[in-house]
């Protein structure tokens, strides 16, 4: 039987990862990819089992209610086949609006430097955590990047640009120092700007790991 997909998309990175997370951790479910759109959001990308899928997608859209945002999901049962090769999944593409691609795979196959560094991310040791500190407007989470990074010992991952001014900072290191270092880097966005969100993922799933945009 065809496996069942899943949508669900969020306003923000951080929420859409942090949902995803959950997710793969609820459910037996595979993330397929992850796309921006032009608007700061995020579309995740599920597949598995019918029951999976509908679970999965309870779990997100549940995370994303906590953090303050409704998320929109749309369940799909035995899609057919021409609309997920030609519609559903998206091929890569790169944005020059913003400088980066817009769609994300945790595969291998996948080419360019950040598709290799996004590999590589798959192949190391799991960090103990991982935090995301959101903003909307450059100035403001520049400055919480290195208010995280002198607040604790922690790797910053990335920089993700998605749109309408929306900036995530994705960092690394063991639970105790990526809590520390995400509520600094969030007191000080408040001083500066707009914050979008600002969450720690504790033993982030090893699909994450992979669907992570590399640096």
């Amino acid at each position: 039987m065809r496996e069942a997909i899943g949508l669900i998309e969020a306003p923000g990175l951080a929420v859409a990862l942090v949902a995803a997370d959950a997710m793969d951790k609820a459910a037996t479910v595979r993330v397929l990819q992850a796309e921006l759109n032009d608007l700061g959001g995020v579309c995740m990308k599920i597949a598995g089992s019918v029951s999976d899928v509908e679970a999965a997608l309870g779990v997100g859209a549940g995370v994303a209610d906590r953090m303050g945002v409704r998320a929109v999901a749309a369940f799909l049962t035995r899609p057919a086949e021409g609309a997920v090769e030609r519609g559903i999944l998206s091929r890569a593409e790169f944005s020059p609006l913003i400088e980066q691609p817009v769609v994300f795979e945790p595969v291998a196959g996948a080419v360019g430097a950040r598709d290799r560094n996004r590999k590589a991310s798959m192949d190391k040791k799991q960090p103990p955590a991982i935090g995301l500190i959101e903003t909307q407007g450059f100035t403001a989470v520049l400055e919480a990047i290195d208010t995280a990074c002198k607040a604790a010992n922690v790797t910053v991952l990335g920089k993700e640009k998605l749109g309408g001014g929306y900036i995530t900072v994705i960092i690394e290191g063991d639970i105790a120092a990526v809590e520390a270092a995400v509520a600094a880097g969030r007191a000080r966005v408040g001083e500066l700007g707009k914050l979008i969100a600002a969450h720690v993922i504790s033993r982030p799933s090893p699909a994450i790991m992979a669907l992570l945009p590399g640096a």
